[in-house]
């Protein structure tokens, strides 16, 4: 039988009564099955923004809180866009901050109960000097319902002890390389399916051709230093424009890396990524939110 979306150009669930009783009670009309449509009912978040017929519930601030559906309604599902943090830069020659994993679900399957909604913070910026050796921290994970944005991966290090500290740190996007005296330091791995890799960071084998890889964005992979008398510096990768909230926004570009005599890449998709300034390297985007829309 055919299902009954409108009676005399009313939308069947903006009819409330038919004749004469509650239309809920109603079945079916005539022979034809009358399926009536019922919204989602939810709280939690910051802010609850009424976008076209949904309501976007967004939770930006660091930590816990809660996202609690009283009445399911007739689609069982939500859109989630989940951003994690952006890892910090690391300092003068350091490379940028990868970008806070992205995970755009438009069609989450959820239940009338209450979830747990995790906000990650961004990764702290390293030590402005070049000898610090101060690295800059992995951003915070972001999750909701089993969905997990991994936290940006830290940019490498200059003056650093080890590979390992002169690599960019894995995460959702990974951290950028840092510059190097001798063999380039490679850029952090990225979470299948969030974000992409660091760029290299390293040294050409001449005085002063040194600088630090940019930081992977969610949107494409953090650009290679490029040797050079200055050392330029790399750009963080692109972040993804997402349109959730009813107007085009970028989320989650990488950082941009830092080059000799304070020759600073730019943050990922015109600056929403950090961008490298003076001696410090730039982190991974520092916005991390979830918004659902229900």
């Amino acid at each position: 039988m055919a299902t009954i979306t409108s009676i005399n150009g009313i939308a069947e669930d903006n009819i409330s009564h038919h004749n004469g009783g509650a239309a809920s009670l109603y079945s079916s009309k005539n022979g034809d099955t009358w399926v009536h449509f019922v919204g989602m009912v939810a709280t939690g978040g910051d802010s609850i923004a009424t976008v076209g017929d949904y309501k976007v519930h967004r939770f930006s601030a660091v930590g816990s809180g809660t996202f609690e559906i009283t009445t399911l309604g007739s689609t069982p599902t939500v859109w989630a866009l989940i951003v994690a943090g952006g890892g910090g830069g690391s300092g003068d020659l350091g490379g940028g901050g990868g970008a806070g994993g992205l995970i755009n679900n438009t069609a989450l399957s959820v239940s009338e109960t209450s979830y747990t909604v995790v906000v990650g913070n961004y990764g702290a910026a390293g030590g402005s000097s070049r000898y610090s050796n101060t690295l800059g921290g992995n951003g915070g994970n972001s999750s909701f319902n089993s969905q997990t944005a991994i936290g940006g991966g830290r940019g490498g290090a200059y003056w650093a002890s080890s590979a390992t500290q002169s690599n960019g740190a894995a995460g959702g996007s990974g951290g950028g390389g840092g510059g190097k005296d001798s063999a380039d330091s490679v850029g952090g791995g990225a979470t299948s399916g969030q974000g992409n890799i660091g760029g290299t960071g390293g040294h050409a084998g001449v005085a002063h051709q040194y600088a630090g890889g940019g930081g992977g964005g969610s949107g494409g992979a953090g650009l290679n230093y490029t040797a050079s008398r200055t050392g330029t510096r790399a750009d963080g990768g692109p972040g993804t424009s997402n349109s959730i909230t009813g107007s085009a926004v970028i989320y989650a570009a990488g950082g941009g890396g830092n080059g000799y005599a304070g020759d600073a890449g730019n943050g990922g998709s015109s600056g929403v990524g950090g961008d490298g300034a003076g001696s410090v390297s730039g982190g991974g985007t520092d916005l991390s939110l979830i918004h659902i829309s229900e």
